[in-house]
């Protein structure tokens, strides 16, 4: 018989402790504070009403007294306890603290009107506070949940969100500035358009004929760059990327100094990955064809100049993303931190239609591009940087004598036209030239032919390495057009030197 044997005991890792019950934070006396300074002196509204909403009050009976107050007073009526009994005769959540005769009550217990916007930051700080307990719980039981639609990265990204709309509840609004300051900004804007080598007050795109028509790229601004596919919509938006990055960047600081400041720039790269937008880079700096880089193909003085390009490209503060279908809230995520961390300038996104919205306005693919501008405006104003998003046009273009693209050619949405602040338009005669190439017909003669031949070479080589950046869209400025000269073979774009523009040659 065989002697038995003890039972195996499983030892915990670690011991658990679950936190006890506790109650969410409320201040029932500051609520009904404020609520008796209000209904005593209407001016205390003004104290609060910035930033305290009914739903911020702990008591849903304190909140929609609040809300009855605020109803009156901003119509220019009197919001007492007299005014407001009408309102609350028969409000059953009164009924449990006295019903109307509560109005009374509270309106005995006003405090001094000084004391009223304390009160309300209390009240606020408190909602606050109970909406991160509630967030943190929804958060614990997301995570033990195993959502395949939904990875971990993805409800990190969704936390952050809600963690800064929260943030933003409640916030104040802009108050009135007076002409006085507003005068000083205009001037220090002007200051600084005159120290920077750029003679611009925004963003400096590095082209000097664009920067002359924009001013720059204006911080908060929304600048949509479209056009047909291979009029090199990517290759100008890294080359601005580049210009930017590669600057310095004149501000006046606190005490009166002058400084200059890197400039950062965010790309978000949905089209190409983070190597081949580098190669790209590398290839346009070096001046050595990236299609022979990829196939190693280079001679020793080319890879000697992909070299030093490297060490000088490696120095610029140019943050590559290369997330696909990334939403406008990861977006902003990723902006957000990295300007917490390194600083911002400006954002990339190559490409607008490439992005994935919320999946909240159905399958209309109008809808959802609508809402990705929205998006994306909003990012501008709310990280006080310009944005430059690249988009795709529709094929209309193609169909026109004169293909030079229009705003109704914006693809999928007018709400792209609508919410931009700027719209610019890339567009390679050439491009098209170059596939009209005359053939000879069966009854024409080779005089005519000639003849033929002759201007479109002419014709050709007029348009030859060039590109148009039509602006078809700008809030504070002139519409019009730069000239740009283009190099196919490094995908770079340069200033264009007219011939009555070259300087003057010695004998």
């Amino acid at each position: 018989m065989e002697p038995k044997r003890a039972a195996a005991t499983v030892t915990p890792l670690r011991e658990t402790t679950q936190p006890p019950d506790r109650d969410p934070p409320v201040n029932l006396e500051a609520e009904q504070a404020l609520l008796g300074a209000i209904l005593a002196n209407n001016s205390a509204f003004e104290r609060v009403s910035d930033f305290l909403r009914a739903e911020h009050f702990a008591d849903a009976a304190h909140g929609r007294i609040y809300d009855a107050a605020q109803r009156l007073i901003e119509r220019g009526q009197n919001a007492n306890a007299v005014t407001l009994k009408n309102y609350f005769d028969r409000d059953e959540g009164l009924a449990e603290v006295g019903g109307a005769q509560y109005l009374a009550r509270l309106q005995a217990l006003s405090v001094a009107i000084i004391n009223a916007g304390d009160y309300g930051r209390t009240i606020h700080d408190l909602y606050l506070r109970r909406q991160l307990i509630d967030l943190g719980q929804e958060v614990v039981n997301d995570a033990f949940e195993h959502d395949l639609e939904s990875d971990a990265m993805a409800q990190i990204e969704q936390t952050e969100q809600r963690l800064f709309s929260l943030a933003e509840t409640g916030t104040t609004g802009r108050d009135f500035k007076s002409f006085k300051e507003t005068l000083a900004e205009a001037i220090a804007m002007t200051e600084a358009a005159l120290k920077r080598d750029s003679g611009v007050a925004g963003v400096a795109t590095g082209f000097k004929d664009l920067d002359q028509l924009l001013g720059g790229l204006q911080n908060s601004d929304l600048v949509i760059l479209a056009g047909r596919p291979a009029m090199g919509k990517s290759s100008l938006a890294t080359n601005i990327a580049y210009n930017v990055c590669s600057s310095q960047r004149w501000q006046r600081a606190a005490d009166g100094s002058e400084i200059t400041e890197p400039q950062p720039v965010a790309f978000f790269s949905l089209e190409m990955s983070a190597e081949q937008l580098a190669t790209r880079i590398l290839s346009e700096q070096a001046h050595v064809s990236s299609s022979k880089m990829r196939r190693g193909e280079i001679s020793e003085e080319e890879f000697n100049r992909v070299f030093e390009a490297n060490k000088t490209l490696a120095a610029h503060p140019l943050y590559i993303d290369d997330t696909p279908a990334l939403t406008v809230s990861g977006l902003r995520t990723r902006a957000r931190r990295l300007k917490r961390k390194a600083g911002l300038s400006l954002i990339v996104i190559d490409y607008l239609q490439l992005m994935q919205g919320s999946g909240k306005t159905g399958d209309s693919r109008v809808q959802e591009v609508s809402e990705i501008t929205r998006g994306l405006k909003a990012v501008a104003k709310e990280l006080d940087v310009p944005v430059l998003a690249l988009s795709q046009l529709s094929r209309q273009t193609e169909q026109r004598d004169d293909k030079r693209p229009q705003l109704s050619d914006l693809r999928e949405s007018g709400s792209i036209e609508q919410d931009a602040d700027v719209v610019l338009f890339i567009f390679r005669e050439e491009y098209y030239l170059a596939r009209e190439k005359p053939t000879q017909r069966d009854s024409e003669s080779a005089e005519k032919f000639n003849e033929r031949q002759a201007n479109y070479e002419e014709r050709l080589n007029q348009v030859a390495n060039l590109a148009e950046v039509i602006v078809g869209k700008q809030r504070h400025g002139p519409i019009g057009t730069a000239t740009l000269h283009f190099n196919g073979e490094f995908t770079q774009f340069s200033d264009y030197l007219a011939g009555d523009h070259l300087p003057p040659t010695r004998d």
